[in-house]
């Protein structure tokens, strides 16, 4: 069982949202927070929430702006990769630069980051990495051009990293939530299935903090059907085509 008093954690993507709830839950049990996202106000702002963190404002997509956030973020215990963004997109509509930016926020800047940190982890021999993908990862959905496949290429970095990192102290897990009500789900014009609140996902990502196992799927039972797809026949999901 983790425990997060005393320990520093840099949590990317933490501005609004899910990341928002996760600082304040993690604050409260103790932790010290490094938080960063594009928005240095919204930071700033979450900084006097929780009484006490240390703000480091960037832009994943940045290559430079990267390894200058992992100097100043320093010495850390773990860290939480949350950065995301959404827009809903069928490939009958396809936006280039919106699909782009999507792959480029959600898995080119986990690969950045964690290519300037893994390193130095791993030659600590100790480190505890969080990864928040999402239920979307799992099977190409509609209108999910741009998401759905960064979010896949998430999952399978996660599980890589699990197997490489085994030995080495460096713990890897990753979390895959389902629909979270915040401003980029606002986006979506249909019924989502078991919407929760950031704070109720912030929830289930703490909890599975504490734990060494490595996939966290929720919630349940939406998380079992999109599971279940992977099984199910090709004639049933396509519908033929």
């Amino acid at each position: 069982m983790t425990d997060f008093a005393g320990k520093t954690y840099w949590l990317i993507g933490a501005s609004e949202g899910l990341g928002r709830a996760l600082a304040k839950d993690l604050s409260a049990e103790g932790a010290n927070l490094v938080i960063s996202a594009r928005s240095e106000d919204r930071l700033q702002s979450l900084r006097d929430e929780v009484g006490d963190a240390r703000v480091v404002a960037f832009d994943v997509t940045d290559p430079a702006a990267v390894q200058q956030a992992v100097h100043a973020a320093g010495d850390v215990d773990g860290i939480i990769y949350n950065a995301g963004a959404y827009d809903p997109m069928r490939a009958t509509e396809w936006e280039s630069q919106s699909a782009l930016t999507m792959c480029e926020v959600n898995f080119m800047g986990a690969m950045r980051v964690l290519g300037e940190v893994v390193p130095n982890l791993v030659r600590k021999g100790q480190g505890d990495i969080t990864l928040v993908g999402s239920l979307a990862g799992y099977s190409g959905l509609p209108a999910s051009i741009g998401y759905g496949a960064s979010k896949a290429a998430m999952v399978s970095l996660a599980e890589t990293m699990r197997h490489d990192l085994r030995d080495t102290g460096v713990l890897v897990r990753l979390v895959n939530p389902g629909f979270i009500k915040t401003r980029l789900t606002q986006k979506n014009e249909f019924k989502m299935p078991q919407l929760m609140t950031p704070e109720v996902a912030a929830k289930h990502v703490l909890k599975a903090m504490r734990r060494s196992r490595f996939r966290t799927d929720f919630p349940a039972p939406f998380s079992w059907f999109i599971c279940s797809l992977a099984f199910l026949p090709d004639l049933l999901v396509y519908r033929g085509r």
